[in-house]
């Protein structure tokens, strides 16, 4: 039986220009590199400059995907960007990054579900080529999650950074098995019961403020472990695969600690997994295309491999999906 495949075409990512290293961090607060290194597997992490907004980041990124794709923006039916830190409440940042492109048709607007953004964006538009909605379609996963950061908080703001990661999405054919190259299925969750646990003390409707990131970090660790592996293991039970089936593990790049810890609990080999969170920190919703690029570029991820992705943020919201590349 034939189906409806969305296949990536392409990739991109950007990061800015300033780096920020656990030494400078020391200055910055109380910390230290073998502190911070121990504890999260963070050495660096890129940092937004003065007036360069997230769609500023996406944009690049964007260019570099639809260049990979050999598409032009017109090409484009949707753009579907994950952010959790827009440049304004409103419009969304996905109509910025729409204008600088030149697309002047189809449509675009955000998704907000933190560091799962790209997860739930994937999703969004997998489901938009796969009812016929849309044929080429530009995920974005955009952030400079610098600028919600207590610069006072230790256990909070040397976790963090910048960048931006895309994707281009085609509509392409299948068969409706394990073995069709695209996007297999995406798995998304949330818990609003959660929210305490990681959040953002300040919003329009609430304190009119932008308001600094706020985590209770042991909590966060001992549900992402447990979330994230029952995510994975839906994607692989729905396409009757199994760990050793996957190529590739891109993860949401938080902690080494979270990652290393999933990978063995869910049986994944070592030597799968694609680790930016040393050079990156956690860039939330860019965290997982930035990651997906780099394996891309340099060549790690080859047709006809399976890619497992995974995330979980704030709300809590978490899931999965699986790429036949």
């Amino acid at each position: 039986m034939s189906v409806i495949r969305s296949i990536v075409a392409g990739t991109g990512a950007y990061l800015p220009e300033k780096i920020l290293t656990n030494a400078e961090m020391a200055k910055i607060v109380d910390t230290s590199d073998e502190w911070i290194l121990e504890r999260t597997g963070i050495s660096q992490r890129h940092i937004a400059a003065e007036g360069e907004t997230t769609s500023d980041l996406g944009f690049k990124a964007s260019v570099a995907a639809l260049q990979a794709a050999g598409l032009a923006a017109d090409d484009l039916d949707l753009i579907v960007m994950a952010t959790t830190t827009p440049d304004d409440t409103f419009p969304a940042a996905a109509t910025h990054i729409q204008r600088r492109l030149g697309m002047t048709r189809g449509a675009a607007f955000d998704v907000q579900a933190v560091c799962s953004g790209f997860i739930y964006a994937l999703n969004v538009a997998d489901n938009f080529i796969k009812v016929g909605q849309a044929k080429n379609v530009l995920v974005v996963g955009a952030e400079t999650m610098s600028r919600l950061l207590d610069w006072t908080d230790r256990t909070t703001c040397v976790l963090f950074g910048d960048g931006a990661g895309a994707v281009v999405l085609r509509a392409g054919e299948g068969q409706g098995t394990p073995a069709d190259r695209g996007v297999l299925s995406s798995h998304l969750y949330s818990d609003g019961r959660l929210r305490d646990l990681l959040y953002v003390d300040g919003g329009p409707s609430t304190t009119q403020t932008t308001g600094h990131l706020r985590m209770a970090g042991k909590e966060v660790f001992k549900h992402a472990v447990t979330n994230i592996s029952a995510a994975i293991m839906a994607a692989l039970d729905a396409n009757g695969l199994t760990a050793d089936d996957v190529d590739w593990f891109v993860p949401h790049q938080a902690n080494r600690r979270i990652l290393e810890a999933t990978a063995k609990k869910i049986g994944l080999r070592p030597e799968s997994i694609v680790m930016t969170v040393g050079r990156h920190g956690n860039t939330s919703a860019a965290s997982i295309p930035l990651a997906l690029h780099e394996a891309v570029a340099d060549g790690r991820v080859k047709r006809g491999d399976l890619v497992l992705l995974e995330a979980m943020g704030g709300g809590f919201t978490w899931g999965s999906s699986l790429i036949r590349w």
